[in-house]
């Protein structure tokens, strides 16, 4: 099967890591509609690294064709269930996709009769269920296209998702995710201003390391997943932990599709968290541009799939108290990032 993206304009071009520095600018005085907002920036970049593909994607009831149906049988598909679109599949293997467009050039052409498998869209753009929701909503931003195919690690079609699957779903967690801050809100500063440690839970010392797959798009963000789950284990302060979590994906990030692989070690202590990432190459020749906003050393396949947009060392520094790097070309890059756990 032929995956290879077609390159389509689409959205405003606004990332969700881009939501960092555009708050950063303004400031945060307007922004207290209820407590907590003042991190809200933290709160919706949290919530689209830790939701995946397949939290979001209609896993059932796939409405789908075979290659031997006819264009006319699709189209007739397509509009008792007012859908614009129709995959293509036979025992869970995707062979292509039956779109509006195909069905007024059929009808145009004179081929509405004729099987799907000599008219239908076989460059396909597709996501992998474990895909972080960032990757989708960028899918959606950089293509034209109102929906995606899902398959899993063995390519097996899965799921279709929507751009309304997504907001549903953001909307339910934002709605939790307020109704938990209100909660917090309503309690006194004194309470507030001490994390909900149990007796002994944090420990003097802990260390995690993880393995970063160059261009494994499917695994990324799972390593600062796991990491914010052993600070909230810990009984880590919420701030601090989605300080850090944003740190350690932004960093986990900028290793997969930047470098040749490398790893993200997580430190934590009784004073201060530490996420490191270190990759085997190729190196930055200038430290100092790369961390500015906007710039990116991202290649045209990178681009291509809506990443690049120069945020990752940016949004790291700017959440970090300590934000160190160093590189060296070809042999690779050590960012450290440093979080004191007394201040949130």
């Amino acid at each position: 099967m032929d995956y290879e993206p077609k390159i389509l304009s689409g959205g405003d071009g606004r990332s969700d890591d881009q939501i960092m520095a555009e708050h950063d600018r303004r400031g945060k005085g307007a922004a207290s509609a209820f407590p907590g907002a003042e991190d809200s920036p933290l709160v919706i970049m949290e919530l689209l690294q830790r939701l995946r593909v397949k939290d979001v994607m209609r896993d059932h009831d796939i409405i789908s064709v075979v290659r031997t149906d006819s264009m006319r049988f699709a189209q007739n598909l397509m509009k008792r269930n007012h859908i614009s679109g129709v995959p293509v599949v036979e025992e869970k293997r995707l062979f292509g996709i039956v779109s509006v467009n195909d069905i007024i050039k059929a009808l145009e052409g004179g081929w509405i009769s004729e099987p799907c498998q000599r008219h239908m869209t076989t460059s396909l753009v597709v996501l992998e269920e474990d895909m972080p929701l960032a990757f989708a909503i960028k899918f959606f931003q950089n293509y034209t296209f109102g929906r995606f195919p899902v398959l899993n690690k063995d390519r097996d079609l899965v799921g279709i998702v929507s751009q309304r699957d997504v907001t549903r779903v953001l909307m339910q967690e934002l709605t939790r995710e307020v109704a938990r801050l209100e909660g917090r809100g309503a309690q006194s500063p004194q309470e507030r201003a001490q994390p909900p440690r149990s007796e002994g839970a944090l420990p003097y010392y802990s260390m995690r390391q993880f393995v970063v797959v160059r261009n494994d798009l499917s695994s990324a963000g799972k390593a600062a997943n796991e990491i914010k789950k052993m600070m909230k284990e810990a009984g880590i302060d919420a701030k601090i932990v989605r300080r850090v979590a944003v740190a350690a994906y932004e960093l986990e990030i900028n290793v997969c599709i930047h470098s040749l692989g490398g790893t993200i070690t997580f430190i934590l202590d009784t004073e201060k968290a530490t996420v490191i990432a270190k990759d085997r190459g190729p190196g930055i020749k200038d430290v100092d541009w790369a961390c500015q906003d906007g710039t990116s050393t991202a290649n045209d396949w990178i681009r291509s799939m809506g990443f690049g947009a120069g945020m990752g060392l940016a949004n790291s520094k700017r959440v970090a108290d300590s934000f160190s790097i160093q590189s060296k070309v070809p042999s690779g890059t050590t960012v450290a990032c440093e979080f004191s756990l007394g201040k949130s």
